[in-house]
């Protein structure tokens, strides 16, 4: 009798929907003109044009795709907006694997946790973004569709034809989420860039700098966002570094979870889990800042004195857990109008547009996934307006939300700009599907060779007799390592799931429960000045932080980093199984507060 082959949660989900659909009774004929139009439709996405008329098919990897029913009565696709990728060949993803096997891991010297914006992004190079063409009322919506679209085959075959796929890193070829840009740029009077104070670089790309501080006249707010997963002498330093080398930008530093400062710090509870389903949205750390930069831009052409008195009635009603971590959230409040922006209408751009028309001031929220963006409208707002979720491109379309009636907040879905990060580092940063990795084990590695996560987690070489002797490790050996001690097995033949505990790994990372900062460049020689800078001691102030923790202190929350991960419970496991981790926790959680202040976060340590 054959084995039995086993059988996954996706082909269950398939098998299921797969029912339903007989159940209702669809007819034949509706699935067949949905399947050629959508198979029309992905034939059309991977060909590619470029500059010089050649043609050049690329493959593109198409995630977080939802069932559908055919395009509906208005021709609505639900996948419109889903990311689209260059797809890696079968011969990568098995040469990574090896390496992944065979490539001892060794601590990297503290230069490569430098991270240079030149080096990146290549200002000046075809590493752009694709731009809306010159458009007029006069034109039909199919020649405005058709001229968007082959601008944007141009600008692909340019990106592709001046650097190789190993050199380029993930960017998004779906046009749709770039025209949701497009729009969101022309109807805003500010813009925000939102960015992870972790890697704030991977978060700005210089093109857009120049071109809404250039070509649109607009003002451009830079937010560094998740301060409490960073030390605060590191935050200070990446904040001087963007004012030297951008002088027009406003710099705000925001985290939608600040810690109570007047709570007594417990080791024991800082990475409770507990914690991560806290809510307060009141308590965020800010839109003080945020409004003074925004009254500087306005100049006193709109009245804010509304959102001001709103931050006052928010510091006011914003009411402290007990201690314990457990917090209440605040359902009553007065009533957000909400705005779905779903259609292509089209809007005048540029110079020709009123600004702050009705004396309304319109902020966009721009930037890459899982940065934050819809964590700080609830966090403006003051209550959960916006779904959040750690899963990249959970935002499809833009949204409006009148913060007051003379303040009105765009949120823009993420996007991935060009560039020549490593690919890792994209898994690392989120902007990536975990769940949709082929081969997760390279970042474990990448994430291994800069922070100590043996030590950290306390892991057991596989291959060890006695714990205490010494032995290489290798990205492979630190996923099996886990796998053994969360006892994850396959359904098979009951092995250590390495996949599985590759992807509990980054997400650990994600999370910044394992945290990995990147510093801007000459920050270690000047450590001990930005340490001891004023901005530094008010920014401990604010974090809620009394002082930096004892080295008894700081061991007790490495003991407490794997126990907690141990107690996490079927919510986790059932959210590897599935790949979509859609929770209603931002990725900015006050349990992460660890991050800058266990020592191995502290980059640029000799130990690291």
């Amino acid at each position: 009798m054959p084995r039995k082959k086993p059988f996954s949660v996706k082909q269950k989900k398939k098998q299921l929907q797969d029912k339903r659909e007989r159940k209702r009774g669809l007819q034949d004929g509706l699935r067949s003109s949905s399947n050629s139009r959508s198979g029309s439709r992905e034939r059309r996405e991977e060909q590619t044009d470029t500059s010089d008329g050649e043609s050049v098919t690329h493959h593109i990897r198409r995630l977080n795709q939802q069932p559908s029913q055919g395009l509906g009565p208005r021709g609505y696709d639900p996948n419109r907006y889903r990311l689209h990728f260059e797809r890696d060949s079968r011969e990568e993803v098995e040469r990574r694997k090896r390496a992944a096997r065979e490539q001892v891991l060794q601590p990297v010297s503290a230069e490569l946790l430098v991270l240079d914006i030149w080096e990146v992004y290549q200002p000046g190079s075809v590493l752009d973004f694709p731009r809306r063409p010159p458009w007029s009322y006069e034109m039909s919506k199919e020649q405005l569709m058709s001229q968007e679209e082959r601008s944007f085959q141009e600008y692909l075959g340019k990106v592709h034809g001046a650097y190789t796929s190993e050199k380029l890193s993930y960017f998004e070829h779906n046009l749709e989420t770039w025209r949701q840009l497009w729009r969101v740029l022309e109807m805003s009077d500010i813009v925000l860039l939102i960015t992870d104070i972790r890697h704030p670089v991977v978060n700005f790309p210089p093109a857009l700098y120049e071109y809404v501080t250039g070509e649109l006249g607009l003002a451009l707010v830079l937010v560094l966002n998740k301060v409490d997963l960073a030390p605060p002498a590191l935050v200070v330093a990446w904040k001087h570094y963007f004012h030297q080398h951008y002088p027009q930008l406003h710099i705000v530093l925001f985290t939608s979870f600040p810690r109570d400062p007047r709570t007594p710090q417990d080791p024991s509870s800082v990475l409770k889990k507990s914690r991560r389903r806290g809510r307060g949205w009141t308590r965020a750390l800010g839109p003080e800042q945020l409004l003074r930069a925004c009254e500087a831009i306005t100049a006193g052409k709109v009245d804010l004195s509304s959102w001001r008195e709103k931050i006052a009635r928010d510091v006011a009603g914003a009411t402290w857990g007990n201690g314990s971590g457990e917090e209440e959230e605040e359902e009553d409040g007065p009533a957000v109008l909400v705005e779905q922006q779903t259609d292509s209408a089209m809007e005048p751009t540029g110079p020709t547009r009123e600004r702050y028309k009705d004396g309304v001031v319109t902020i966009g929220c721009v930037g890459f996934p899982n940065v934050g963006k819809s964590s700080l409208i609830n966090g403006l707002v003051g209550r959960k307006v916006v779904s959040v979720s750690r899963t990249p491109g959970h935002t499809r379309y833009f949204q409006t939300y009148f913060l007051t009636p003379s303040v009105k907040l765009c949120d823009c879905p993420g996007l991935i700009f060009p560039s020549l990060l490593p690919r890792q580092l994209q898994v690392l940063a989120g902007v990536y599907p975990i769940a949709q990795i082929q081969e997760p084990y390279t970042a474990v590695g990448y994430l291994a060779s800069r922070i100590p996560v043996q030590a950290l987690l306390h892991l057991r070489h596989p291959e060890a007799e006695d714990p205490s002797a010494e032995h290489p490790w290798c990205a492979w050996d630190i996923c099996e390592a886990w796998a053994e001690k969360r006892g994850y097995k396959t359904a098979k033949a009951a092995r250590n799931d390495v996949y599985r505990a590759a992807n509990s790994l980054l997400r650990l990372a994600l999370d910044g429960r394992l945290s990995l900062c990147f510093q801007p460049p000459g920050y270690s020689e000047q450590k001990g000045t930005w340490e001891s800078h004023p901005e530094t001691m008010e920014l401990v102030v604010l974090q809620g932080r009394v002082g930096p923790a004892g080295d008894e202190e700081e061991e007790e929350e490495e003991e407490e980093l794997s126990s907690s991960c141990e107690e996490e419970g079927e919510e986790d496991r059932d959210a590897d199984e599935e790949g979509e981790g859609d929770e209603d926790t931002p990725t900015s959680a006050p349990g992460s507060s660890l991050a800058a202040r266990n020592p191995y976060a502290l980059l640029g340590e000799d130990e690291c």
